[in-house]
């Protein structure tokens, strides 16, 4: 946390910032640890800002702790499905840590709403798996049928792995259609980043 010198030299539009970067993450449900991580303001502010705008206080407990959650088959693509779309606005669009997160959560939710399909991942566990893969503690593997790139434990085989979404479980019933609609997704987000790259080199080259 910053000093109180910090604070106080801290310009009133700095200042304004994160207050719209703290009611953004309340917004889409972060939680108090997630809060006090990602931003300046002291914690009485931020419980104030919470209670404004949740109508309630922030809920206590332990945040998520298990990389293990994220490895089923449907926490695992959805989640898969964040960290891409996490990882191209961190890399081609030159995001910041914390415009990526949010960013890429809300395109994670819209992607939800327009296949019918039922959020699995909350911010948190989104913001979690982000440190994750900061800690690496976790890896992208990439998918030996549709070459999408999917969550897995760092150290895990990268060869011959077929993702959740390729192969579901014959549990899965009527989910298997969001997750080939998760499956689609994260080739969508590849691809891109891909002509991206592309782009980008093919101007190196010519200048």
């Amino acid at each position: 946390m910053p000093t109180t010198n910090m604070i106080s030299r801290r310009s009133v539009t700095e200042d304004a910032q994160e207050v719209f970067r703290a009611v953004a993450l309340i917004e889409l449900g972060a939680r108090m640890q997630v809060l006090e991580s990602e931003l300046s303001l002291s914690r009485d502010r931020l419980i104030r800002l919470y209670r404004e705008v949740r109508g309630v206080s922030p809920p206590k407990g332990m945040l998520p702790f298990s990389a293990d959650w994220y490895m089923p088959w449907l926490p695992n693509i959805h989640a898969s499905l964040f960290f891409n779309t996490y990882l191209f606005l961190r890399r081609e669009a030159s995001c910041s840590h914390l415009d990526a997160l949010t960013k890429g959560y809300r395109l994670y939710l819209e992607h939800c709403k327009r296949t019918e399909g039922e959020p699995v991942l909350d911010l948190t566990r989104a913001w979690t798996l982000v440190r994750f893969f900061e800690a690496e503690m976790l890896q992208l593997t990439p998918c030996c049928r549709c070459t999408g790139k999917f969550v897995a434990h760092k150290h895990d085989l990268q060869k011959g792995v077929v993702c959740g979404a390729c192969q579901p479980p014959s549990r899965a019933g009527k989910t298997r259609k969001a997750a080939r609609a998760v499956e689609e997704a994260i080739a969508a987000v590849i691809d891109e980043e891909t002509s991206v790259v592309a782009v980008n080199e093919a101007a190196a080259v010519a200048a």
